[in-house]
């Protein structure tokens, strides 16, 4: 097909080609590990390390070219192991040191790298720092390494500023003196549990630069940033009439609201640009991913600049509603933010904290969706929503840049729905006084064999979450070899990606009589053309298409088919 050849159709490129064979992360595939929910070689029902190096084999079979482990370091758990007791020790529940390098070891064999979480904002309340802190008086060094702050009110019972956790309720709470009386505050964004650091403080910097010094020297190829936006606070420590959002900008635009003081303040960019100077000392094209929740495109690409992290994630993109317009002013916006720096984009679809592709596409409002679904909440559409997710995952695929895979994604795993609230575990749940659902959803166990005790996740039948029973269906063993089972549309889709060089590749619209307008989303990547029909009919695709790889089943006859709703496909351009 040569798209000069077909009337009214014009093209503009947004985003110039890369030559192939650049620093790996510019163009990378990434899989991200929960560990819990991936696979359980012990028994008891939760993920660990063994598990995780024992099924690298199907990541390196999926096609991708790093994996991203969510955290395994000492924990006690409050929130699925963001709130870190010791950042240089393996939890028990995961494993050991050992363990963990024998992951990396396994993970090279295989040509795979590896990132881990890094969780700089906060600490747990029992990490050695936090208990040296609570019998130290005001005013201490060890009070120093945390936010505590003197109440307001005479006797200082009152909270020093009236900021939000994200998980619900106060973000501040009371510590009693040595003697037992009431004294300061500590602040923590997040669960109680998760005491806020003190980043204006050397110690805590010079403490997190060896902390990366001792992972990069064990072998790991880099770190995804937990909260990348949060760390340094406005020091006026004001009182601030938004809601307790995870985006800087949120509420800005309401009446009296002004810029978040706790999210993307000036100074954290100072703290990357000394991380990345740590990198650059180590050889093999380390890198750190930002997870950066900015209110624009260009608040998120100022963490991307030359000088301070590689990737940040793009969760515009994640977040835009299921239609032609909206997708098509994302990807322009994002790529040419990230072009003004000179950082790849990085697209992501799904990850641990929002409610699965599968099902978020399913429901009436598209977009970020609502945080966790419950039995009693409006239910996706299953059908919809699965169509949808896969024609989403072939967009993503297609486009330069770099791609992130959340485990099960591959599977087509939809969100558990109607998790029973006895058996949640996001602080969220229980802070939030049961109106918010949590993330519990988008993190059950996977399902590895349809036939086996929880789906091959566990040898004895353990699960620390329930796995719904029509998950059988969705085991990795019910999919290989499947022709047209979402695994081996993935499969393809990422053979295809490198054969095409995409991730390096260019961007053009294909706009006129595709376009927008008519609910197609048409773009050339190289020598391929994508077409995402996000209409509620089928739309005639030219004479003569030369398809590789379609996320559905195209209608009609070979060379005059038709695109149906909420379906992608690649073809090739003639030269």
């Amino acid at each position: 097909m040569l798209i000069e050849d077909t009337p009214d159709v014009r093209t503009t490129l947004i985003h110039r080609a890369d030559s192939p064979g650049g620093q790996w992360w510019r163009s990378a595939v990434i899989y991200q590990v929960y560990p819990r929910s991936f696979a359980d070689s012990g028994g008891d029902g939760i993920g660990d390390l063994p598990g995780i190096t024992a099924r690298l084999g199907h990541l390196s079979r999926l096609g991708v070219d790093a994996v991203w482990l969510s955290p395994f370091y000492t924990s006690p758990q409050h929130d699925a192991g963001y709130d870190v007791a010791d950042y240089r020790q393996v939890d028990p529940l995961f494993g050991t040191l050992e363990d963990a390098d024998a992951l990396l070891a396994r993970a090279r064999t295989l040509g795979l790298r590896v990132l881990v979480d890094l969780v700089p904002n906060h600490t747990s309340d029992e990490h050695a720092w936090f208990r040296a802190a609570l019998p130290a008086p005001a005013g201490s060094p060890e009070r120093a390494r945390y936010i505590f702050r003197d109440g307001r009110g005479p006797d200082g019972a009152e909270a020093p500023n009236n900021w939000r956790s994200v998980f619900g309720g106060p973000a501040w709470t009371r510590v009693a003196d040595a003697d037992g009386t009431p004294g300061q505050w500590y602040l923590h964004l997040f669960d109680v549990h998760q005491p806020d650091l003190n980043w204006e403080n050397e110690e805590v910097r010079a403490e997190f630069e060896a902390i990366l010094r001792f992972w990069l020297d064990r072998g790991v190829d880099g770190f995804r940033v937990d909260v990348a936006h949060g760390l340094v606070k406005d020091q006026g420590f004001e009182d601030w009439a938004g809601h307790a959002e995870m985006i800087a900008g949120d509420d800005a635009g309401e009446e009296g609201v002004g810029p978040a003081p706790m999210w993307d303040q000036p100074g954290v960019h100072d703290i990357y640009r000394r991380w990345h100077e740590v990198l650059a000392s180590y050889d093999g094209d380390r890198a750190l991913v930002a997870e950066a929740w900015a209110d624009t495109d260009e608040a998120m690409a100022r963490y991307i600049r030359p000088d301070e992290m590689h990737q940040a994630f793009n969760f515009d993109f994640l977040c835009t509603e299921w239609s032609a317009p909206a997708l098509k002013d994302s990807i322009t916006e994002g790529l040419a933010a990230c072009d003004s720096v000179g950082a790849p984009t990085t697209w992501v679809l799904s990850n641990h904290d929002v409610v699965r592709a599968t099902s978020r596409l399913g429901l009436p409002a598209t977009g970020k969706g609502p945080n966790g679904i419950g039995a009693d909440d409006p239910q996706p559409d299953a059908e919809l929503g699965a169509r949808r997710a896969r024609a989403a995952a072939l967009l993503m695929f297609a486009l330069p840049g770099s791609a992130y895979i959340y485990q099960g994604e591959e599977l087509g795993l939809p969100e558990h729905t109607a998790l029973p609230g006895d058996v949640r575990q996001d602080p969220a749940f229980w802070r939030s006084g049961y109106t918010e659902k949590g993330r519990d959803g988008c993190r059950v166990p996977l399902p590895w064999e349809a036939d086996a005790p929880a789906f091959g996740f566990s040898p004895t039948g353990a699960s620390w979450l329930p796995q719904p029973t029509a998950w059988a269906g969705f085991a990795l063993d019910a999919q290989k070899g499947v022709a047209g089972s979402s695994y081996e549309l993935f499969r393809k889709a990422l053979r295809l990606r490198r054969e095409f060089d995409l991730g390096t590749g260019s961007l053009a619209w294909v706009d006129g009589t595709w376009g927008p307008e008519q609910g197609l989303l048409v773009f050339t990547n190289r020598q391929v053309i994508v077409a995402v029909n996000l209409s509620d009919g089928p739309i005639p695709l030219p004479d003569g298409l030369d398809v590789i790889l379609a996320s559905g089943e195209l209608r009609g006859e070979l060379g005059h088919q038709a695109l149906p709703a909420d379906t992608a496909v690649w073809a090739v351009l003639e030269d």
